[in-house]
């Protein structure tokens, strides 16, 4: 599948021993990635494909899908950037914006603060409610993984911390079954 480059986005392409290094800039930041040796890429009218150097190699074939899915997301990353949205229930289960970071109020005997590496940006929408903004896909869902990380949803109760839209499966509780 050939991946489109859209208008303001340039792709820089050097190849090496190692592989082939590419450099992604556009309008919200620049990424850069070194991909394996085993995959080549064209770059022609706005359109970049990937290809294997070997048809019949395993690794090759493995590399192929992985290497296009990289890149299409390093292109959609510095064009339209990424987000993931995370929602906090229970009584008293809050988030506030504190500077860049958030602090958490989740049912532990303290708060916890959360500081985002660069490239990141968190917003506390509402209490209940926070946004994890970023251009590399990788990074945006590493973070949205440790937030939820902190307090995941209980399956007895359902509290905790939830990506937008995730259903929590919810266990029985002691006298569900018995009568």
């Amino acid at each position: 599948m050939p991946i489109p480059v859209p208008g303001g986005v340039q792709v820089t392409m050097t190849d090496g021993p190692q592989g082939t290094a590419i450099a992604v800039k556009g309008p919200r930041g620049e990424l850069t990635r070194q991909f394996h040796r085993t995959v080549r890429f064209e770059q022609e009218d706005g359109v970049i494909t990937v290809h294997r150097k070997d048809e019949n190699d395993r690794t090759s074939a493995a590399f192929h899908g992985l290497s296009r899915a990289l890149l299409s997301n390093m292109v959609i990353g510095v064009s339209e950037g990424y987000r993931r949205t995370l929602e906090i229930q229970g009584a008293g289960y809050r988030a506030q914006q504190t500077g860049r970071g958030i602090t958490l109020s989740v049912g532990y005997s303290h708060t916890v603060e959360i500081q985002p590496p660069d490239g990141i940006t968190l917003e506390a929408e509402s209490n209940t409610r926070l946004h994890v903004d970023g251009i590399d896909k990788e990074l945006v869902g590493q973070v949205a993984a440790n937030i939820r990380k902190v307090r995941r949803p209980g399956v007895y109760t359902g509290k905790g911390i939830r990506y937008q839209g995730e259903q929590v499966r919810r266990k029985a509780g002691k006298g569900a079954g018995r009568r």
